[in-house]
């Protein structure tokens, strides 16, 4: 019966281990809402996606984007340059 017990705390232990690691909510910044919105959108393109629409929503700024081109865009400059030659 005590090693039922012991083992049932051990349990519940490694269980809530994960549920406290997860953090405390979202993240916040000493920043303007303008400011990170400019930042976001900077990452989020320089990693090759695509800002499809902004959203206030209350105090929230919902960023929308997608998975963009990837870099085709500058193969078919290339295209373009060298087919003007």
């Amino acid at each position: 019966m005590v090693k039922r017990l012991a083992l049932a705390v051990v349990t519940l232990a490694v269980l809530a281990v994960p549920a406290t690691a997860q953090g405390k909510g979202p993240k916040k910044y000493a920043v303007t809402n303008d400011r990170a919105l400019v930042v976001t959108k900077e990452v989020l393109v320089k990693q090759g996606y695509d800002v499809v629409r902004v959203e206030n929503s209350g105090h929230d700024i919902i960023v929308w984007y997608r998975r963009g081109n990837m870099g085709r865009s500058a193969i078919l400059v290339d295209i373009d340059l060298k087919l003007k030659l």
